[in-house]
């Protein structure tokens, strides 16, 4: 059975700009360059975003990465699904729509990670490919990082102690495209997670 299914949409995508937008918002520069923080941290900002069925392990491994990173005096937070769903997507549904609203929050909020000099992990299932699409575009090249955590669906339903997993036996295929994948079944977080080219 494959780990992730994915559920493409063509008639629907992220949403467009609001036509209610105010037309009185201006960007205000920062007077710090991104070479600048990048000299004080000794490290670039980027975005680790990982991507896998409830149950797979990305908060784990994303709380170890973390982890690992600040011991070795790096500027790094993780944004998880479901610290988000408590906050930031408190109004926001389980909908189709409101999917896609949350991973435009988490991406835009990553993004102001990005840009402070942060390495920014986030942990959460986006299993739409146009859902990463929209993350991956909003970030220079090279400051956005996929990483599908590739743990088999029978393992995520073991783990799982809420039963999700039946809408996902439709046999059909994973997303097409990972920068990386981690077999979180066969290795520790600890393992899962040493630093490779991430790190700045």
């Amino acid at each position: 059975m494959n780990a992730v299914v994915e559920l493409e949409r063509t008639s629907i995508g992220m949403p467009a700009e609001s036509s209610n937008r105010s037309r009185n918002i201006f960007s205000s520069p920062s007077k710090i360059t991104p070479q600048q923080r990048e000299l004080r941290n000794g490290h670039a900002g980027r975005v680790i975003w990982f991507t896998g069925f409830s149950g797979a392990g990305k908060s784990t491994i994303a709380s170890e990465l973390e982890r690992q990173l600040f011991v070795r005096g790096r500027n790094t937070y993780v944004l998880d699904g479901d610290n988000i769903r408590n906050g930031l997507g408190f109004d926001l549904s389980f909908s189709l729509d409101d999917r896609d609203e949350n991973i435009r929050r988490v991406a835009e909020v990553a993004k102001l990670f990005v840009e402070g000099g942060f390495i920014c992990i986030t942990a959460f299932i986006s299993p739409l490919r146009h859902q990463r699409e929209y993350a991956r575009k909003i970030f220079p090249a090279g400051k956005f990082v996929e990483v599908f955590v590739n743990t088999p669906l029978h393992i995520c339903e073991e783990r799982d102690p809420k039963g999700l997993y039946a809408r996902a036996r439709s046999g059909q295929s994973p997303p097409a495209r990972f920068a990386t994948a981690i077999r979180a079944s066969q290795t520790s977080a600890s393992r899962s997670v040493i630093p490779s080219g991430i790190s700045g």
